[in-house]
Parts: C-alpha cells; structure tokens; sequence
C-alpha cells in the first residue's frame, strides 16, 4: 500500500503564473519516468498559487522523488519566478482509494 507522501505549496510570482503553471504541467512527464512514484497531481489552488501532491510505496521512493529531476527544475527556477522557496511537507498517508 501507499504510504507515503508530499505536499507541496508553491507561490508564483505574479508575472511568471502562467511560467510555473506551464513547468508543472510540463512535470507530468518526469513524474511518469519515476518508477517509484505511484502518484503524482500538479494543481492551481489561485491566481499565483500551485501544489503538487504524490505519494510513494516507501521512503525510499519519496526520497528518490526527492532527488529528482522535478524537484531540480522547481528549485532552479524558485529564485527567479517564485515568490519564495516551496513548502514542502512530507506526510503519511492513511488510506487511500485506488483503481
């Protein structure tokens, strides 16, 4: 079962929301390329604010994500068109409805 996970809250600066919302889109990509994430969901929560939600088998794997090129591509480009550096929290997932 899934039991990990990551959620993460992400302020775009105001003339570079349609930049992020393109990156994140664009994710969707990488995110498939990662044998160890089982889900991944990049959202819009406002005009300037994102998130991205996944969740993995294990540790392992939420580190890996972690280590990858998705969370490479958010930090490079925070200084220059977020607000300020992404929340990142880690949680644990309790249940959860699959197909």
């Amino acid at each position: 079962m899934t039991q990990t996970g990551l959620l993460a809250r992400i302020e775009a600066k105001p003339e570079h929301a349609a930049q992020v919302q393109e990156l994140l889109e664009n994710a969707l990509r990488l995110a498939r390329q990662e044998t160890q994430t089982v889900s991944w969901y990049s959202f819009r929560l406002g005009p300037t604010t994102f998130g991205v939600f996944d969740t993995f088998d294990d540790e392992a794997g939420r580190q890996a994500h972690l280590n990858g090129q998705i969370a490479a591509a958010l930090m490079e480009i925070a200084p220059t068109l977020l607000a300020g550096p992404p929340d990142i929290q880690k949680v644990d997932v309790l249940a959860a409805k699959l197909p």
